[in-house]
């Protein structure tokens, strides 16, 4: 499997290997003790959306040769893509970005978020929670000082059909994670690549060695030592008494047809495993409408690799075809079996990249640096009006210059659509009041 490194030469697997394999999505069994008793109902405005599926373009995907092309700007600024016209009169895409184009009514597209945290560690940060970070954070920084929004649905929304509530492929983004809400809100994280023909999910799948009759026996050993007799231990505060029933849940988890169903991606016909791409994010992307419509509230493809500060023309090349196509699919799969409706499709990265090609030593590699005063994001369904464009950037893709939006105000958007509060105030479990958005005014035109 290819890793993808941004240029603080972090892979996607590095967060499980660093050891903070707890938040990261250990057991199943450890996720289900640290979720602990179930949300509260849901309030909040009324929703549009049930479910989430967003698409996280890890390392800052470029604008220019994405979204918001720049055909009219000097060369050094517009790069050597051509364009594409899409479905809204007026409005292109970059040349690789055909079935996008020709989807933008059934899409909206905001062109005019903007923030003022460069790096990854910091960006990642911003555009995961909607909090700014407290303090400056590097660039390979894993940091969480404000809960993610997968964690905050999976509070607010909860579990159904005995699903983890939040999913997040391959791995957790950097900022992934619950901070204060706790970690039976993490992600549960799905390593394996769907592409194989070996995938399995781990502790969902029972052990080939534990099928059948003998994975039966032992179940019914542990119930007979389980019937053994505790002297008071749940008021002695034995932790076996809790552990059997996150130990129950799990159970339940491996054995559940709605689980089993979901995770195996082999019942699907090749044909619609074709159209999705056989690649790894293809499958991923596969995967995560069968999660979404098994009932799981929030998934997360962390889909690395969009740190080009060189060899952006030939990377993108090879790329965006495929990946356009992904996408693409996943919107028209989603609206042929009714979901689209109530499933919002967000793509997006924490940031844009330079106006200006990157200046090398080698000409021949020329690519894009970081850059947060512009952005492009994609979003569909959910009750998302489609055909919508949000905001301009100026001729040289430099800095939004219509409808500027922050960071803050597209998170208050997905919550909103969620049918949860933005304005909502959380408390640390030290008593201390925290805003879930500090400026809880979603974007208009996709309400």
């Amino acid at each position: 499997m290819t890793l993808h490194r941004n240029c603080d030469g972090t892979t996607r697997r590095d967060c499980i290997q660093l050891g903070i394999g707890g938040l990261l999505g250990g057991g199943l069994v450890n996720l289900l003790r640290a979720r602990g008793e179930s949300a509260a109902a849901p309030s909040g405005p009324q929703p549009t959306a049930d479910r989430v599926i967003l698409i996280w373009m890890d390392g800052g995907p470029t604008h220019f040769e994405t979204f918001d092309p720049k055909p009219d700007a000097p060369a050094e600024y517009r790069g050597e893509f051509s364009y594409v016209r899409t479905s809204v009169p007026g409005v292109l895409y970059s040349e690789h970005m055909t079935r996008l184009a020709g989807l933008l009514g059934e899409c909206a597209m905001i062109r005019s978020i903007r923030h003022n945290q460069g790096n990854h560690g910091a960006g990642n940060h911003y555009m995961m929670t909607g909090a700014p970070p407290r303090i400056p954070v590097g660039c390979g920084a894993y940091v969480s000082f404000h809960p993610s929004m997968g964690a905050v649905v999976a509070r607010e929304r909860g579990p159904d059909n005995g699903l983890p509530a939040y999913f997040s492929m391959p791995s957790m983004t950097r900022s992934g994670g619950p901070n204060f809400l706790g970690a039976r809100y993490a992600p549960f994280v799905v390593p394996d690549d769907p592409n194989s023909e070996s995938f399995r999910v781990r502790d969902v799948a029972l052990p080939r060695a534990l099928a059948g009759a003998r994975f039966d026996r032992r179940t019914r050993l542990r119930e007979q030592i389980d019937r053994m007799v505790r002297l008071n231990s749940e008021a002695a505060g034995d932790p076996v008494a809790t552990f059997d029933q996150y130990h129950e849940q799990g159970y339940n988890l491996v054995t559940s047809p709605e689980a089993q169903k979901a995770f195996d991606i082999s019942r699907e016909p090749q044909d619609v495993r074709d159209r999705y791409g056989r690649n790894s994010f293809g499958q991923r992307c596969l995967l995560a409408r069968r999660l979404v419509e098994a009932g799981v509230p929030f998934v997360t493809i962390n889909d690395g690799g969009w740190d080009h500060h060189r060899e952006l023309f030939p990377a993108l090349r090879k790329r965006l075809p495929a990946w356009d196509n992904t996408v693409a699919t996943l919107i028209c799969d989603l609206k042929e079996r009714g979901l689209l409706e109530r499933t919002l499709v967000v793509a997006m990265g924490e940031f844009g990249r330079t106006p200006r090609i990157s200046t090398l030593p080698d000409a021949t590699l020329p690519g894009r640096d970081h850059w947060a005063n512009a952005m492009s994001v994609l979003m569909a369904g959910g009750g998302t009006p489609g055909g919508t464009v949000v905001g301009a950037t100026d001729r040289k893709g430099y800095a939004a210059v219509d409808r500027v939006l922050s960071p803050e105000n597209l998170v208050s958007t997905i919550y909103f659509k969620m049918g949860i509060d933005p304005g909502k105030v959380l408390y640390t479990p030290q008593g201390r009041p925290t805003h879930l958005v500090s400026d809880p005014t979603p974007i208009r035109e996709l309400i």
